[in-house]
């Protein structure tokens, strides 16, 4: 896939869709636990705003998952899209609980996914996790053939490593379609993907990478620092420690950004993901993150910027080279 240069349209793999370069992840939509959802001014009111702030600014995708809010992302992503009134692509995720043992279960799942959502089919399905007891081919087979019967548009996974990519696209392949995408974390302060091969395996294939958690779980947006680190969950994981260690990186952000009219550490950090040839979700919670967010397109970061910062997150990755 080639990476835009402004805000065309990039294709889904070889599926024939097209979506803009960056979509929106949905997780935080419900999420009480990780993501205090209900709580200091995040509302549904806010939700919706931060919806339409991204349909306005050319984000035409969405990605949910039945697991996100126990299905509320996916109630309320679909009353947003009934009530735009425009043309917009959703993608949902079949979870595979370990419970989840007939063939059937993923045809269920979609089908409850498509009541919540208000659809008669999604743009993209994918499987949310490699999980055991049933094999990666069961459920890949199932998704096959829900694409097959028109409920799927498009078929995908997600959190596969490369093995499993390989063994989910030959036997998509083999039964006439395209492994779309593979969504997994990548981001300035995650890129195992570029030293376990899976994105050079899927560029060489051609299927979409989908960035989740493009800015560290509001890391790079520079808002947290070892004073005032995030908070619930995601504090335990990025403590003062890893936050001071991490501060290098932000300024670097930030200088570039000036370098570019005033852009966010967040926007540079989402063109350093495009420029790597993947399409970044970030998450949005109200219609100025939404805003903050669409800010990453339209310009491009220089070669050597991607390179300092390349540099830069090394060194807190603690790599000698990627």
């Amino acid at each position: 896939m080639q990476p835009s240069h402004d805000n065309e349209y990039v294709p889904l793999g070889n599926t024939g869709l097209s979506i803009s370069p960056i979509g929106i992840g949905t997780w935080a939509w419900g999420d009480k636990l990780f993501w205090q959802y209900g709580k200091g001014g995040f509302s549904d009111a806010d939700l919706r705003a931060a919806f339409d702030a991204s349909v306005e600014a050319g984000i035409n995708w969405f990605d949910t998952a039945e697991l996100y809010g126990s299905g509320r992302s996916e109630k309320l992503l679909g009353e947003f899209v009934r009530a735009a009134g425009q043309q917009v692509l959703v993608a949902t995720k079949f979870f595979p609980y370990p419970w989840r043992l007939s063939r059937g279960a993923l045809r269920r799942a979609l089908r409850g996914s498509l009541k919540r959502l208000g659809l008669e089919k999604t743009d993209l399905y994918q499987i949310h996790w490699p999980f055991p007891p049933r094999s990666i081919e069961t459920w890949v087979n199932e998704l096959a053939n829900a694409a097959q019967a028109g409920l799927v548009r498009a078929a995908g996974v997600s959190n596969y490593n490369l093995d499993q990519t390989r063994r989910a696209r030959e036997l998509l392949e083999a039964r006439g379609l395209p492994l779309a995408s593979n969504q997994v974390p990548y981001s300035l302060i995650d890129r195992k993907i570029e030293t376990n091969g899976l994105l050079a395996y899927c560029r060489e294939f051609n299927i979409t990478v989908i960035a989740y958690s493009p800015l560290g779980q509001g890391v790079l947006t520079g808002k947290y620092t070892p004073d005032n680190p995030p908070p619930g969950v995601r504090g335990r994981r990025y403590n003062p420690d890893y936050l001071r260690r991490v501060q290098p990186l932000i300024g670097l952000l930030k200088e570039i950004g000036q370098a570019h009219g005033g852009k966010t550490p967040a926007q540079v950090a989402l063109n350093w993901a495009i420029c790597k040839g993947t399409v970044p979700i970030p998450g949005a919670k109200n219609a100025r993150q939404a805003r903050d967010n669409a800010g990453a397109l339209g310009w491009r970061l220089t070669g050597e910027q991607v390179a300092a910062l390349d540099k830069a997150s090394s060194n807190v990755l603690g790599l000698s080279s990627v």
